[in-house]
């Protein structure tokens, strides 16, 4: 039963931050595009691969503080349902070829951001 209230800490706190974090890039970039998604989305897959390798690969850290960050904390933070009404809110417009930007910039930059996230840790 620990593990999973550590996990809705987590989860809180990593909605707590998606919420100021992509509030404070739509005040920044507007809302003409989601890019506050795409920022999340972004960086919770460079923090996923950094902190994975460095939380479960090269440490041994407890199972409930590994859970808590990667589960509660990063799956709170980013946002693939938020990414997907958006998506289908751009076709609804008939704003084809921003769902299409939207759909390849989510998904290859987010996999290159985990990627990089792992290459990093394993530097260390």
């Amino acid at each position: 039963m620990s593990q999973l209230v550590w996990v809705a800490v987590g989860g809180a706190v990593g909605a707590v931050a998606r919420y100021g974090v992509s509030n404070g890039v739509y005040g920044w970039l507007g809302r003409g595009f989601p890019w506050g998604t795409l920022a999340v989305n972004f960086f919770g897959s460079f923090l996923m691969g950094l902190l994975f390798v460095l939380m479960v690969e090269r440490t041994a850290l407890p199972l409930e503080l590994r859970s808590t960050i990667l589960v509660g904390g990063l799956g709170a933070f980013t946002t693939f349902s938020t990414f997907s009404i958006e998506t289908l809110q751009l076709i609804e417009k008939g704003a084809w070829s921003l769902a299409a930007l939207n759909m390849f910039a989510s998904v290859s930059v987010c996999i290159a951001a985990v990627w990089a996230g792992v290459w990093m840790a394993r530097m260390i």
